[in-house]
């Protein structure tokens, strides 16, 4: 019956045990500040079992200005108080509790440089302030934070803010292990720092007063303290050196004066006035300034006089030295017109082009009744006289007169339909730029002033700027260069009349009294003639439909007596030499080849008209007579002057071999034999004309019996200056408006990029190769204004925007290269490191569109260059980049800390001391009992106090962190 009993029993019993569990009252939670400790264990058992890993992965947040270290949060509730329990967690290679600290990194939290941990906690109040002002409720709640910590086994130190905000106070708490426990405590003297405090041996002193008895006298004995200091410079940005120079005029002192001004001169002299773009507009330095790290490492320091000899050192005597370059925040901010640069200023020529559609000439924008130049009234600003004077003078009246046109030229200049950076034309495209801000009105008033300065040069015979008076046309750049370069050959061609005619006239007047009254009536009616042909041709702006005639009705009545002279006489007048073994066919006299005049001068609309000529006759036998007949007649008034007996076939057989059919005889005859008694067997020549030249009415023969026997220095030019010169001004006086600004556009994009290829920033490749791909953008952009038909005007403008944006981008290479290298020319590695990481940091921000302009706004504020460790060789270059300051910028620094660089004061000091204690000795801290309980540290040392000692002479914050067994 027991047996049979048993099996309810115990179901019952189970029954019973069920329901007292699930009445069960965990008595440890009764209070409302054991939930509280038990709901921050839970989270930390979370935190520890996730890892960092899994953190990072769950959500958790970069901390700002840091890579490695992260953090989390959870919100915990209190019966009175809400709080924020935060947890910082770094992830790196170094598993060191102090790696960052070690290392003096600068990216590390404020409390992780205090006290010289990695991962802790940090729980505030969600108030206002952030911080407990009640010092019993932080102390509980640092402690309700410790059990936690303690029951859970981590090992995480824990801060709460304390005091006033402003004092940025902590306390804080750690178990490290079961004997020893950390205990921190760090506050700040915002103002009126004791004198004492400002020098180290005062803070030697405060350190060692931590651990000593207030008695002891610390001069009298030696207690070791491990040391380490780092020291923060920097440089004086140029804000602060106008205001410093504005305090000097202020303060107004005489001996300071003299003690200065070099310092004064040398801040108003601007960083890039001796880079090629200094000509056009001053550029902001993008480099700011520079922070230097300096830092000691750790040594062991015994007494006052050595923390004195310590502070009077000098930095060079530092172990490592680290520079940090500060970039001036418009690097990573589009420009929007807010700066003025090459960049920007083409744009507002873009936005000219895009203007320039709506009028037929340039007159229209300026004129009063035009409605395009109403509507632009109110929009446009127009420089005042004075500027249009200056910018006349500065494009006629100053300048070389051969200007070097290969000076700034890329090896892809070329390439771009546009006028040399030297070139008159270039630089009116420049300093329209920055006429009026390069509105089209502006542009305008500029052309007209302009064209009417090239008219006065034209009308006053003077040389045209900035132009060669040479040479042939190029016909790789734009038309208006063209243009202006075969007129600046007009008019020298005018001037060199013009001489000849003076010194013909001074002869004359100076020649002998015994020259007959019929001589000077010839040369009188000479002067008269050629006078009035002049004056004719002056009148005559037009194309000439047929100058032949003309040519040879003159020649033949000027020279017929001439003519018959030389031929009966048979002399031979400008001969270049004999051409081989040729002979005369009606004479035994060898073929010289005549000096003849050069083609014309033709720019690429006279090409094109030419062109379109032969198309339009077709393939007539007459139609390269009619082109070409002048210089065919001159030439062979050129043949004959230079072969007094030859004849039509003569001609032929030097001017065009082709249409003369020689017989195999001749063709095998030897070169050699220079006299003619030694080829009398081989003349005449055999052969006869080609079947063209043979044909009855004849352009050639009919042109050759026409054709007076005179050398090229007697005939008429081939190219008519006054004629020529009519017609280049009408061209400019006419050109439609978006023509002049399709050209102007290549050319001030070419021009602005040879100005920065003159950039000297040494040997730094990533230039090189960023401007060879400026070219080649600039090629393929340009390549639409090349044609006399834009077809999509907007794609067009857009592309061009676009353009600019691309110019910007290299525009800022270019300048921090350049500010680069000028600073560092001693030490070129650190240059082409720090432009090496800032390339690398910049290029990627290049590919950004307009329109993300926010994001381009948050990632430029990151964006910040690596530091750089400086060698030993390096540090005086680097020393004298803080330049000694002038008595302004330190007169406020009566006191000084020490440690002087160039008569710069650190703008921060970091000291760290430290003791330690090996843990035998332990008996200071805790009984034996506990010494014996911990004996696997037994040989260990530990760190039984350190203070962080950061500030100025006028900020001072101390850290304290004190390790106790207890």
């Amino acid at each position: 019956m027991a047996s049979t009993s048993r099996p309810n029993s115990h179901q019952d019993d189970d029954d019973d045990e069920e329901e007292e569990v699930q009445h069960f009252d965990d008595f440890t939670l009764a209070s409302s500040w054991e939930r509280f400790i038990s709901d921050i264990e839970a989270t930390c058992r979370q935190w520890l079992a996730d890892g960092p890993k899994n953190l990072v992965e769950k959500g958790a947040v970069t901390v700002e200005d840091s890579k490695s270290l992260f953090k989390v949060k959870h919100d915990l509730k209190s019966v009175t108080k809400s709080y924020c329990m935060e947890f910082y967690f770094q992830i790196d290679d170094n598993g060191s509790q102090q790696a960052g600290v070690d290392n003096w990194n600068s990216s590390s939290h404020d409390l992780q440089l205090c006290f010289g941990v990695k991962d802790f906690l940090l729980i505030a109040p969600q108030s206002a302030s952030g911080v407990l002002l009640d010092a019993p409720e932080s102390s509980k709640l640092l402690s309700s934070v410790a059990i936690a910590l303690s029951n859970c086994g981590s090992l995480w130190p824990a801060f709460v803010p304390v005091h006033d905000p402003s004092r940025n106070a902590y306390i804080g708490i750690q178990n490290m292990g079961t004997v020893f426990t950390r205990r921190f405590e760090a506050d700040r003297i915002g103002s009126q720092v004791p004198v004492k405090l400002m020098h180290l041996e005062g803070l030697y002193e405060l350190f060692v007063s931590k651990f000593v008895y207030s008695g002891v006298d610390f001069s009298m004995h030696s207690f070791k303290v491990h040391f380490r200091m780092r020291l923060t410079y920097e440089t004086f940005t140029s804000d602060e050196e106008d205001e410093n120079s504005d305090m000097d005029e202020v303060m107004g002192e005489k001996a300071d004066t003299t003690e200065h001004n070099g310092s004064e001169s040398r801040n108003k002299v601007h960083w890039d006035d001796d880079c090629p773009w200094s000509e056009w507009y001053s550029a902001e330095d993008p480099l700011r300034g520079f922070e230097l790290v300096v830092t000691w490492a750790d040594r062991t320091v015994e007494n006052t006089l050595e923390m004195a000899e310590l502070e009077n050192a000098s930095p060079h005597e530092a172990e490592k030295w680290i520079l940090h370059p500060v970039l001036s925040p418009y690097l990573g901010e589009p420009s929007h017109g807010k700066r003025i640069d090459f960049s920007s200023q083409l744009l507002c020529l873009v936005d000219a082009l895009d203007t320039s559609f709506t009028a037929q000439f340039m007159e229209d924008f300026v004129s009063v009744e035009n409605p395009s130049a109403e509507n632009l009234k109110t929009s446009v600003v127009i420089p005042p006289p004075t500027v249009l004077d200056r910018v006349i003078k500065d494009l006629f009246h100053t300048g070389t007169k051969f200007p070097n046109f290969s000076k700034g030229e890329h090896r892809l200049s070329r390439a771009l339909k546009a006028a040399p950076l030297e070139s008159l034309f270039t630089q009116f495209c420049l300093h329209s730029l920055w006429f009026g801000n390069c509105n089209i009105r502006a542009i305008a008033f500029l052309w007209v002033e302009f064209v009417r300065e090239v008219r006065w040069c034209w009308e006053e015979s003077q040389p045209l700027p900035k132009m060669p008076i040479d040479g042939s046309i190029d016909l790789s750049t734009c038309l208006i260069h063209q243009k202006l370069h075969l007129l600046a050959i007009c008019i020298e061609k005018n001037r060199e009349m013009n001489e000849e005619f003076l010194d013909c006239v001074g002869s004359d007047d100076s020649s002998d009294a015994s020259v007959s009254v019929e001589e000077n009536h010839k040369v009188d009616n000479r002067i008269k003639r050629s006078s009035k042909a002049d004056l004719q041709r002056k009148r005559d702006s037009s194309i000439a439909e047929d100058t032949s005639n003309q040519l040879r009705f003159e020649r033949k009545t000027e020279s017929t007596n001439s003519v018959k002279q030389s031929r009966t006489n048979a002399i031979r007048m400008g001969s270049a030499g004999p051409v081989g073994t040729m002979m005369l066919l009606k004479s035994q006299q060898r073929l010289h080849a005549p000096f003849t005049q050069d083609p014309p001068l033709m720019t690429e609309d006279m090409h094109e008209e030419r062109l379109q000529a032969v198309e339009a006759f077709g393939d007539s036998l007459n139609v390269p007579g009619q082109l070409e007949k002048d210089i065919l007649l001159s030439d062979m008034s050129a043949f004959k002057a230079a072969n007094p007996n030859a004849v039509f076939e003569d001609f032929i057989r030097w001017h065009s071999p082709g249409d003369w059919d020689s017989s195999e005889a001749e063709a095998a005859e030897p070169s050699a034999g220079s006299n003619t008694e030694g080829s009398k067997d081989k003349w005449p020549p055999q052969g006869r004309l080609s079947k063209r030249m043979s044909d009855q009415g004849n352009l050639w023969r009919k042109s050759w019996n026409d054709a007076p026997a005179l050398p090229a220095d007697d005939q008429k030019p081939l190219l008519d200056p006054n004629r020529e010169g009519e017609k280049i001004l009408h061209y400019l006086e006419t050109v439609r408006p978006h023509q002049l600004l399709e050209q102007m556009v290549c050319t001030a994009f070419r021009g602005a990029a040879d100005t920065l290829n003159q950039t000297n920033f040494g040997d730094m490749r990533q230039m090189n190769s960023k401007l060879e791909q400026l070219y080649l953008i600039i090629k393929s952009t340009l390549g639409v204004l090349q044609r006399n038909y834009v077809p999509d005007r907007e794609k067009t403008v857009k592309d061009l925007r676009r353009l600019c944006v691309a110019f910007e981008h290299v525009e800022k290479l270019v300048t921090v290269a350049a500010s680069l290298h000028r600073k560092f020319l001693d030490a070129s590695r650190l240059a082409q490191v720090i432009f090496s990481d800032f390339y690398a940091l910049y290029v990627p921000m290049m590919g950004i569109n307009s329109n993300e302009e926010e994001e381009n706004k948050s990632r430029t504020q990151e964006m910040q260059v690596g530091r750089q460790e400086v060698g030993l060789r390096e540090r005086q270059v680097v020393s004298n980049l803080f330049s000694p300051p002038s008595a302004n910028q330190s007169w406020r620094k009566v006191l000084s800390m020490g440690n002087l660089l160039n008569g710069h004061e650190p703008i921060l000091r970091e000291i760290i001391f430290s003791t330690g204690d090996d843990v035998n000795n332990g008996i200071h801290y805790a009984a034996a009992a506990d010494v014996a309980a911990s004996g696997d540290r037994r040989g260990e040392e530990i760190e039984t106090h350190r203070m962080y000692v950061s500030g100025t002479s006028n900020d001072l914050r101390v850290a304290l962190s004190v390790t106790s067994c207890d």
